[in-house]
């Protein structure tokens, strides 16, 4: 497994498992078998419902603590955000069952956004987030935050996908020492990315599939990536991504992919800003 290193020395995988819009149910099984298959970076969040399942999972696997990276997010708190994040973490923790995380993110840019990050700060100096980051921050979202705090995020995890490359935001994230992760990266199947003919002519080359050469492209470019799948068969394709590279030309034919837009949400729509803010989840 290759990795890559955080701004404050910690090691991360570049590519682990991702259980988004997996129902609670099925996810315990589906994180067992990602873990067989090699995974050892899990990403979760207390938004998707399912942190309690990737703990079971963790605690049945045997796997040493300190062979897995786990990530789980903070959602949108009520006021007093300081208190209410710390309060947030530690259930997150507790259906985990575990005594620390790999990294800590704040799922959105909305909310007292400060006051969580301070929370945050403080938990990653007391030694309980290893790392903390955020999620969904926009280039001018992302800079206020750095210049006005102590800590600059480990990790900024973003709709990243061939048909949104994120390639000058991800320059400007290198520039302060912040990591790019992706979310989304096969775009959910949209604009019928996985019979693309570009995407599958490449992949006819090095016999590996559309999935495998999206996963390649996003590792290559430095990408953290968490594909998400319930099929063991398919969780072990994307694991096996590490036995070719892609030419300059091949990522450069892939690069017209970009639309330049998202093909998910805009979050400078007012109406999902609402939304988002809005919602609050069962504590």
């Amino acid at each position: 497994m290759e990795t890559v290193t955080l701004n404050n020395g910690v090691t991360m995988p570049i590519l682990g498992f991702g259980v988004y819009q997996i129902p609670a149910e099925g996810t315990e099984r589906a994180v067992s078998e990602a873990l067989a298959a090699g995974y050892r970076l899990l990403d979760t969040a207390a938004a998707y419902g399912n942190e309690e399942a990737v703990g079971r999972a963790i605690k049945n696997s045997g796997i040493p603590r300190e062979e897995l990276f786990v990530t789980t997010k903070l959602w949108v708190q009520d006021a007093p955000a300081e208190d209410n994040t710390r309060r947030a973490f530690e259930t997150s923790l507790n259906k985990l069952g575990l005594d620390h995380l790999d990294l800590y993110l704040m799922h959105q840019p909305f909310g007292d956004v400060y006051g969580q990050w301070r929370a945050m700060e403080a938990l990653n100096r007391e030694g309980l987030a290893k790392a903390v980051g955020v999620a969904n921050f926009y280039p001018d979202r992302l800079i206020d935050l750095i210049l006005n705090n102590e800590v600059v995020p480990a990790v900024n995890q973003i709709e990243t996908h061939p048909f949104f490359q994120r390639t000058d935001y991800q320059d400007l994230m290198r520039e302060h020492g912040v990591q790019i992760q992706s979310w989304g990266g096969f775009a959910e199947g949209k604009n019928d990315l996985f019979t693309n003919p570009l995407l599958g002519g490449i992949g006819k080359e090095y016999g590996k599939s559309v999935a495998q050469v999206v996963l390649r492209w996003l590792t290559q470019r430095g990408v953290v990536a968490i594909p998400k799948s319930v099929n063991p068969e398919r969780m072990v394709e994307n694991f096996d991504v590490f036995d070719f590279e892609l030419t300059d030309e091949q990522m450069a034919q892939i690069a017209t992919l970009e639309t330049g837009s998202s093909l998910f949400f805009d979050h400078h729509d007012p109406e999902i800003v609402a939304g988002l803010a809005k919602r609050r989840l069962d504590a």
